[in-house]
């Protein structure tokens, strides 16, 4: 039930770049994900061609125009790129992006469904923002396996107590920021596996690394989505405290799923081991 660290490079590695490799933890792994990562973004601008032509036409290409670029958008992209690059590993990154891709389409469809917030398209919820949900999932995956390295000699019940003070906290501002929609569905699951998230914790420690990555990850998410009226929350806030530390507890949420998927898969491999000498198991 850990993540393992970030694998370190060859330190005697003097080839040209190799500093830079060394220090940001890339492999030639890292390169495939950043290679289909840049796919995907290629294919959502041709997919939805429209709504990116729509926003490159706020830019004025003959005057200024780096004064004009969304440097806030820009940074976020930088920041993501950069550290999912980190200690790739396609086997682990792979379980990761689908329980971000299920996991986000799932609380897409809760928030806009109940209409918690509603995106400028009026999608409910739009394809295009589904992507972004795993994207998030392996920058927060390297922010975590960082800083449970430098935390690794921690006492545990410090990370006890704090967890047992924000996740009953978070909970408590979570049914107030949804109470207009407790007659929904969609919002009695939402809440129900929260407090099953809250009263089986798995790691402590990681737990609350995991909540913090998330809940900073998502606060500069947040503040460009709803400053730019990408999406609207039903607050009007810019961004409401709830929506920022909702990204802390989908990150725990997701971590535990993949915790479960690789535990089912593990038991899949041993019921029916890959049976062609020679050739990686795929599970």
């Amino acid at each position: 039930m850990r993540r393992d660290p970030i694998p370190r490079p060859d330190v005697n590695d003097a080839r040209p770049g190799s500093f830079l490799r060394r220090r940001l933890g890339w492999n030639r792994a890292s390169y495939v994900l950043l290679s289909t990562f840049l796919l995907v973004i290629f294919l959502l601008a041709y997919v939805w061609w429209p709504l990116a032509e729509e926003y490159l036409a706020q830019i004025d290409w003959q005057g200024p125009w780096w004064r004009q670029l969304d440097w806030l958008l820009v940074g976020i992209f930088l920041f993501m790129t950069l550290v999912l690059m980190a200690g790739a590993d396609l086997r682990a990154d792979g379980r990761i992006v689908l329980v971000g891709l299920v996991g986000g389409l799932v609380i897409e469809s809760w928030g806009t469904q109940t209409e918690l917030w509603t995106y400028y398209t009026l999608e409910r919820p739009p394809l295009w923002i589904i992507p972004a949900w795993p994207i998030a999932s392996l920058t927060i995956d390297r922010l975590v396996r960082y800083a449970s390295r430098r935390t690794a000699g921690h006492p545990p019940a410090g990370y006890r107590l704090l967890y047992w003070l924000i996740f009953p906290a978070f909970y408590g501002l979570m049914l107030s920021f949804v109470w207009p929609t407790l007659d929904k569905s969609f919002t009695l699951i939402a809440l129900a596996l929260c407090l099953f998230l809250l009263a089986t914790p798995t790691d402590y420690r990681l737990a609350v690394l995991t909540f913090a990555a998330g809940s900073g990850l998502g606060y500069f998410l947040e503040l460009w989505g709803t400053t730019r009226l990408c999406w609207t929350y039903y607050t009007l806030q810019t961004p409401p405290l709830f929506a920022v530390l909702a990204h802390g507890m989908a990150a725990v949420a997701f971590w535990r799923a993949a915790l479960l998927l690789s535990m089912v898969l593990a038991a899949l491999r041993r019921r029916w081991p890959w049976p062609v000498a020679g050739l990686r198991d795929p599970l």
